[in-house]
C-alpha cells in the first residue's frame, strides 16, 4: 500500500526546510558524516537525508533522535516557549460567565 502524500501549508513546509537545513549545517560543522549521525540516531541514512530536506513524512521522534545525536536535544525545549498570546489571555483572566441562580419556584 503506497504511503499517502504529506502536504503542508507552504509557510509550514518552509519552516521544516529551515529546520532540516539547520540540522544539516550542525552536522557539517561537527564534521560528521550522514552515515555516522544516522547510526548514532538509530535511523537509516535515507531518513536522515529526508530530515535534512525538511520532509513532513518523518516523525518528530526521528527529528529528536538526530538532535540528540548532535547534542542539540535541548533546543526542542524552546518550541512554544514564548507563548505571548497565551500569556495575554491568561493575564486577561477571561472567565466563563456564570449562570444566574435558578429561581426556587421553577
Amino acid at each position: 500500500m503506497p504511503r499517502e502524500a504529506h502536504s503542508l501549508v507552504p509557510r509550514l513546509q518552509q519552516y521544516l526546510v529551515s529546520v532540516g537545513e539547520n540540522i544539516r549545517l550542525a552536522r557539517l560543522r561537527r564534521k560528521l558524516s550522514a552515515a555516522r549521525i544516522a547510526e548514532r540516531a538509530a535511523i537509516s541514512r535515507t531518513t536522515l537525508l529526508a530530515i535534512e530536506k525538511g520532509s513532513p513524512a518523518v516523525s518528530i521522534g526521528h527529528y529528536l533522535q538526530v538532535l540528540l545525536a548532535l547534542g542539540l536535544e535541548k533546543t526542542i525545549l524552546g518550541m512554544a516557549e514564548d507563548d505571548t498570546l497565551g500569556r495575554k489571555l491568561q493575564d486577561a483572566e477571561l472567565l466563563v460567565r456564570e449562570r444566574a441562580p435558578k429561581s426556587p419556584g421553577f
